[in-house]
């Protein structure tokens, strides 16, 4: 299964970022720094030709992943899997992860809210998506459910490129 999420998300991101379809490669450049929690007004380290290069990489590589998942499949040969069971400390650590990435992504001047307060119904969808996708991770993590946990992170993702992929909104992308 992780086989069938990773190349979808994979495929559908590279081919996206490296053809930079719609500004995508440019927006993500922006979006990676405006979600980066802590981030300066320093110089960027890596430029939007950086991110066009490793996404072609995830473009040719993801289709080979995909295949070989929908070959598994087919076949019969996946099957659902859980996690080890995780202590009580995991869970409370990774809570407080969950608060401050959320906190951080919501606050009034965090990324997700400003790309809540530009956009209409589809973006706030891909909005609400990415954050219920998040929460929905981090539990099936703590649950030890491998197989649902995938599939929160394959919603997120995709909801995150259709957030990639909406129109500009000029105070969305400032960074």
């Amino acid at each position: 299964m992780f086989a069938l999420v990773w190349g979808t998300f994979a495929t559908t991101l590279g081919w996206v970022v490296a053809a930079d379809f719609r500004g995508a490669a440019h927006r993500f450049h922006a979006f990676s720094h405006a979600a980066t929690p802590f981030a300066g007004s320093g110089a960027h380290v890596m430029g939007v030709g950086f991110f066009r290069l490793v996404a072609g990489l995830f473009a040719l590589i993801g289709p080979i992943v995909l295949v070989t998942g929908l070959l598994e499949l087919w076949r019969g040969e996946t099957e659902n899997f859980s996690l080890p069971p995780v202590g009580g400390w995991f869970v409370l650590v990774q809570a407080v992860i969950l608060g401050a990435a959320l906190w951080s992504f919501w606050r009034r001047s965090g990324f997700l809210r400003r790309q809540w307060d530009v956009g209409s119904g589809p973006r706030r969808a891909a909005v609400a998506g990415v954050t219920a996708s998040t929460v929905a991770f981090t539990l099936l993590l703590a649950l030890g459910s491998g197989t649902w946990m995938l599939a929160a992170w394959l919603l997120g993702g995709l909801c995150g490129i259709a957030l990639l992929l909406s129109d500009p909104a000029d105070s969305a992308t400032d960074v």
